[in-house]
């Protein structure tokens, strides 16, 4: 049997919303202002995905009670001059992705 990536779930790690960061933030920038609380995981800034630009979110993983305690000390602290707002991942509502829709009508016209 092929071996299974186990989720954060299953290992003890906590997903940590970082949003409100400064459009100039760097994965190493936010990596050392967590590990002040413990080990980091992970580190995750999202890009948009049309200009390659930061979107001012990320997302860092950590071990359970060091989680807690980064969310606790960071959320609402000043970085870059922007309030940062940190708290536990959650899933996003809806599944994710919409189906891109459209559909509904053929591509050629039928006269019947």
């Amino acid at each position: 049997m092929p071996a299974r990536w186990a989720g954060p779930e299953e290992v003890g790690l906590k997903k940590i919303y970082v949003g409100n960061l400064p459009y100039t933030a760097t994965e190493n920038e936010i990596r050392d202002l967590f590990a002040r609380y413990g080990a980091v995981n992970s580190v995750n800034i999202i890009n948009d995905r049309e200009t390659g630009r930061p979107r001012g979110f990320g997302f860092v993983q950590m071990e359970d009670k060091e989680a807690d305690a980064a969310i606790a000390a960071l959320d609402g602290q000043d970085l870059g001059g922007r309030t940062l707002r940190v708290n536990e991942a959650r899933e996003r509502e809806g599944g994710g992705r919409g189906s891109g829709g459209g559909g509904g009508r053929d591509r050629e016209r039928r006269s019947w």
